[in-house]
């Protein structure tokens, strides 16, 4: 009767002792699909965004999205990224948890596509804007496994842009400027979004190096600290033109914004011809 007992025993333990790891099984099991070989319709949303800001959306002409089967090199979708730039609040200043939503959380802009899709793909998904600043545009890009039926939805594939958006205001490219003036160059800094830098901000431009530079031909002549002027994300500074002797072919004003912490970096350039006096209007007869 002892071999009973012993049974019994070897029973019981394999009752209250946990099973090996590689005996549990996942949690649930694959659903049934009676079209295991038909193209499934896989719902795909990409999300472009300035990088430590807000979604690239219309105000700044948006962001162009290109999908790109990695093995056949085919464009499976492409399109522009068009809505609003999102909830500041909540993207911005609100914390979350890994799995939380950031950007779909309220109505933010994307670009949503669905791919019918007979197997596991491996895609690349390109992302450039903002479209409305040529000058300031930045392309990322991202490869991702796509799963025919598992759509990629809420805050989707999130793709950075890095960089500000830097227009110089005055005096504007192309404009003559007099030998020996006393000139303000001013120019605004954004966000790839289109937020404003400027001090105690979401985006503090005291946390941010922001400078101009004159240069001649490609050698830099003064370089210029530059202030908030106290209105929008304006920024100024003041310097004098060089002889026309000295820039026969006019000289350049550059303003250069980065910010190390983030990795963003923006430039504005105008270039400006250098005349020794004043034109004087045509006398009327």
């Amino acid at each position: 009767m002892k071999w009973l007992a012993s049974i019994a025993s070897v029973s019981l333990l394999a009752l209250v002792l946990p099973l090996p790891c590689s005996a549990i099984p996942a949690e649930g099991e694959p659903p049934t699909d009676p079209h295991l070989n038909d193209p499934k319709p896989t719902r795909i949303l990409v999300r472009v965004v300035a990088h430590g800001a807000m979604v690239i959306g219309r105000e700044v002409g948006g962001a162009r999205v290109t999908i790109t089967d990695l093995e056949t090199k085919q464009v499976l979708a492409t399109g522009i990224q068009q809505g609003e730039a999102g909830d500041q609040n909540q993207i911005m200043r609100t914390p979350h948890l890994m799995e939380e939503p950031v950007y779909s959380a309220r109505a933010a802009a994307a670009f949503t596509t669905t791919l019918e899709l007979r197997k596991p793909t491996l895609v690349e998904i390109t992302a450039e804007g903002p479209l409305a600043h040529p000058a300031s545009m930045q392309q990322a890009s991202q490869t991702v496994l796509l799963i025919p039926g598992h759509d990629l939805t809420n805050d989707g594939i999130v793709l950075h842009l890095y960089g500000y958006i830097v227009q110089i205001e005055h005096p504007k490219s192309g404009q003559a400027l007099i030998a020996k003036d006393d000139v303000t160059l001013r120019a605004s800094v954004r966000t790839l979004s289109g937020t404003l830098v400027r001090p105690h901000g979401d985006w503090d431009s005291r946390k941010i190096n922001i400078y101009g530079e004159v240069l001649i031909g490609s050698r830099i002549v003064e370089r210029l600290q530059m202030f908030y002027s106290g209105e929008g994300s304006s920024f100024e500074a003041p310097f004098f033109v060089p002889t026309a002797n000295d820039a026969p072919d006019g000289i350049t004003l550059r303003v250069v914004v980065t910010d190390l912490s983030m990795g963003n970096s923006g430039i504005g350039i105008a270039i400006n011809p250098v005349l020794t006096e004043r034109r004087q209007p045509a006398s009327r007869h």
